[in-house]
């Protein structure tokens, strides 16, 4: 997959930071690889001891509740480090990461990296900028959990899809998800997801093919409530 040194994709990360030299360091010891769709990267408990480099696709982070239902709480995609976490802790993930599209990754070893954590000031503040926006999503995603409505929070969700991943050619919205994907994003259950999803159509909000999505009205979407 090529040197880190030469790859586009670190401009949209932390490793945008690291020297030439430590680069081509990196690129000696990172292992490249493709994960289907559907393959977990990492699971829940599981000790990561590095980073991942999105060079191509989109996985979903979830967390399984004590009912045995997926939480999402977060969608990775190119261009994303996954598992900046355990480059400053030494606890295994709290979460599960599972592929949603096919994907390319570049697995950096924490031992590879730890050093210039601590003697690139620069790479340092880059990775916790992206840690600290980590942690506003989170506190914007408990606040959403608890003061919104399933319809604010399912509208709110396909603007995003849309805003951040665009569309098809024919307007569909790029990422395909399943209802019960779109319900363990807004914390429901798979029939309030279809439900809502099903009153978006009847309001001509949205329209559906199977797992195809198109937004036919986007500022009605925003004026959910």
């Amino acid at each position: 997959m090529g040197k880190c040194e030469q790859c586009i994709i670190k401009q949209f990360n932390a490793l945008k930071s690291l020297s030439k030299e430590e680069l081509i360091s990196v690129s000696s010891c990172k292992t490249s690889k493709i994960i289907k769709k559907g393959e977990v990267i990492f699971d829940e408990g599981e000790a990561v001891n590095g980073v991942f480099c999105v060079r191509d696709g989109i996985c979903k982070l979830s967390k399984l509740s004590e009912n045995g239902k997926d939480q999402i709480v977060k969608m990775v995609v190119k261009g994303d480090l996954l598992g900046q976490r355990s480059l400053v802790s030494v606890e295994n993930s709290n979460l599960q990461a599972t592929a949603l599209t096919d994907m390319e990754v570049c697995f950096i070893p924490k031992s590879e990296i730890i050093n210039s954590l601590q003697n690139n000031p620069k790479f340092s503040f880059d990775v916790l900028q992206e840690m600290a926006r980590d942690l506003k999503e989170a506190d914007d995603f408990i606040v959403n959990m608890a003061q919104k409505s399933v319809r604010q929070r399912l509208a709110e969700t396909l603007i995003s899809i849309h805003d951040s991943f665009g569309v098809n050619p024919d307007k569909s919205l790029s990422v395909m998800l399943s209802r019960e994907d779109y319900a363990n994003i807004v914390g429901t259950a798979t029939e309030s997801a279809i439900r809502v999803l099903s009153q978006f159509k009847k309001e001509g909000l949205v329209s559906a093919n199977g797992k195809q999505i198109k937004i036919e009205d986007i500022e009605g979407l925003k004026r959910v409530r």
